[in-house]
């Protein structure tokens, strides 16, 4: 076993750590950004240059082909300032698979990028947008100032074509903490946000996520130039919760790095903690055969997944508890 998580997953499910089966391919298309939030994983940011290839996007939706046609959640950066990103999503739709776009909202401003907006619209994608508070001071002390007024903007426009409105427009936001705790209650928090953006800004939306930071990227660094970084990784590990393992992200998906690298998950790409596939997995070798099954990386960040009510892609994972154990 390499590392405590596995040990202590091992205790709760007897075998090692491994994924199920496919049902989200999820798929990094680059680091570049318009934005440079502070709890990013990625450290994404306007001088970055990992981008996605044509080449490698062409291997991506070969891949949907071979696993089945599972849910393609394409992700980056702003997947948005990607080249490949259009054509990733109409490949996806003509694979018959559910397509989710994660954005930042900020980037989908100004007249070309409400045209990809209503392009996105066209088909049918569903939507996640990064929301991280409905107060305006949380939200700009995150990710900058005026990003909350473009980001009520942005939602006003997708409300306009239909998203949070019309049944097949999904529109999620998800929220992130924005400090060394772990997220509220997803119901109660939801309800509130819910409330405030309707009444202040006539927003609608179908869900919130509420998702824990990872004790990784800025969010690290952030933590750790504050004397907080200890005492939240410790904080993950108290608060482990056995009834999120059979949820967790990892046992259901994998993931495409910008170079068509596979990774168990987003955070494992950050940590360059590639798949093994016996030996390093590339987007080219997928095969149902070769990824379900195979044994997930893991490390002391992956805490962060199972604190708590857990956290995931797709917000929580379990009830909340109310004492963790290491």
């Amino acid at each position: 076993m390499n590392s405590d998580f596995d040990r202590v997953v091992y205790d709760v499910l007897g075998v090692p750590l491994a994924c199920q089966d496919v049902e989200t391919l999820q798929v990094n298309v680059g680091f570049l950004c318009n934005q440079r939030c502070v709890h990013c994983h990625l450290r994404a940011g306007p001088e970055r240059t990992e981008q996605m290839s044509a080449e490698i996007a062409d291997e991506v939706l070969r891949a949907l082909g071979r696993l089945g046609s599972p849910t393609l959640d394409i992700t980056g950066g702003a997947p948005e300032l990607n080249g490949e990103f259009l054509r990733l999503v109409r490949g996806g739709r003509e694979a018959g698979c559910r397509v989710i776009v994660r954005t930042n909202l900020t980037v989908l401003g100004g007249p070309e990028r409400r045209a990809m907006a209503a392009s996105l619209a066209d088909h049918q994608a569903a939507i996640v947008a990064s929301m991280p508070c409905y107060r305006e001071a949380n939200v700009e002390r995150q990710r900058g100032r005026g990003v909350y007024g473009r980001s009520i903007e942005a939602l006003q426009g997708l409300n306009s074509l239909g998203y949070g409105r019309d049944p097949a427009l999904e529109l999620d936001l998800v929220y992130n903490s924005a400090g060394a705790f772990l997220p509220p209650p997803q119901e109660g928090l939801e309800q509130d946000y819910r409330e405030h953006l309707r009444e202040e800004h006539g927003i609608e939306f179908n869900a919130l996520f509420a998702m824990a930071n990872m004790p990784i990227g800025r969010f690290a660094e952030g933590l750790e130039g504050a004397g907080e970084l200890e005492q939240y990784v410790d904080l993950l590990r108290r608060s482990f919760n056995p009834e999120t393992v059979p949820s967790l992200m990892c046992r259901h998906q994998v993931s495409v790095g910008f170079d068509g690298t596979l990774y168990d998950c987003d955070f494992n790409l950050a940590l360059g903690l590639s798949a093994y596939l016996g030996g390093r997995g590339r987007v080219r070798d997928i095969e149902p055969g070769n990824v379900v099954g195979r044994t997930i990386v893991t490390g002391e960040h992956c805490f962060g997944c199972t604190a708590g009510a857990g956290s995931s892609c797709k917000g929580v994972l379990a009830g909340e508890v109310t004492s963790g154990n290491s």
